[in-house]
């Protein structure tokens, strides 16, 4: 489905469907997108070290900032996630919704900053972020905020010498990934977790040694209807669309982030936005 037929579908649904209540339809585009949720989940393995029972692990994704999202509503994202008192903090892409029209600042930079996780902070391109021309000025912004870009490499996190790896591959659509050259070097006996933006990846990372790979892109459909479910999701996250997915009978899970902002149509009905909060434990 292209954008246009997107567009044209999708606003007549609303204006059908949902639009029919006045008060519904108002819900849907300055009510819903902004009730954050808070989604708690563990990862358990007999791969994770004693020293990372407990370590726990944030996911925001797809703010689309400038798009019906704007700088000052981020605080209240950054104070929710700074609430968890994360270890770790990860970012999977499409941090602007068009980089080549936004107003970059300084703010930008110093809201990222005030993000506080004592085993790093880390983040993947997404497709909006490569578009646009926005490829090096995302890199630079959140080199300056203190994210750590994995694109097409890995990281091991240590604590008490026990390691976890995290690793990132380039965005699907306008990037390079190369998830073979992303694991080189890395003891596939570690605990691996695999960031990359678009979910139906997980279709090419099932063939590697990955435990756990974590997602967004999808927005969860963004509209989604009683007994219908979404109606339009973009391409590579059309398979999997929201929440959990255990995959290779349990041996692979993929987590999708529903996101934060919006992107096309500024609404979001049934498909709150969302964070995702990881605790890991040692099996």
């Amino acid at each position: 489905m292209n954008r246009r037929t997107f567009l044209k579908k999708a606003f007549a649904t609303i204006a059908g469907i949902i639009g029919i209540s006045g008060g519904t339809f108002y819900y849907a585009r300055e009510i819903e997108p902004y009730l954050l949720h808070i989604q708690q989940e563990s990862i358990t393995s007999s791969k994770i070290p004693d020293s990372y029972n407990g370590f726990k692990i944030v996911q925001f994704s797809d703010t689309h900032i400038g798009f019906h999202y704007s700088l000052e509503k981020i605080n209240k994202l950054i104070t929710q996630i700074n609430n968890q008192k994360p270890d770790l903090i990860v970012f999977t892409g499409d941090l602007v919704d068009n980089p080549e029209d936004y107003s970059w600042n300084q703010q930008l930079i110093k809201k990222l900053s005030s993000l506080s996780a004592p085993y790093g902070k880390y983040w993947i391109y997404g497709n909006h972020d490569h578009g646009g021309y926005g490829t090096n000025i995302l890199k630079q912004t959140m080199d300056e905020a203190d994210f750590k870009l994995l694109k097409n490499e890995h990281k091991a996190v240590e604590i008490n010498n026990d390691r976890i790896i995290i690793a990132g591959i380039d965005d699907v659509i306008l990037g390079k990934p190369n998830l073979k050259e992303t694991l080189r070097g890395a003891n596939p006996d570690l605990f691996t977790l695999l960031l990359a933006h678009e979910p139906d990846y997980a279709e090419t990372a099932l063939d590697y040694p990955v435990d756990v790979q974590l997602s967004g892109h999808s927005h969860g459909g963004q509209v989604r209807l009683p007994f219908i479910g979404h109606l339009y999701t973009p391409a590579y996250a059309e398979k999997y669309v929201q929440g959990k997915y255990p995959l290779d009978n349990g041996k692979f899970t993929l987590f999708v982030n529903k996101g934060i902002g919006t992107t096309r149509l500024p609404y979001r009905f049934l498909c709150k936005p969302e964070i995702h909060v990881y605790t890991l434990k040692c099996e």
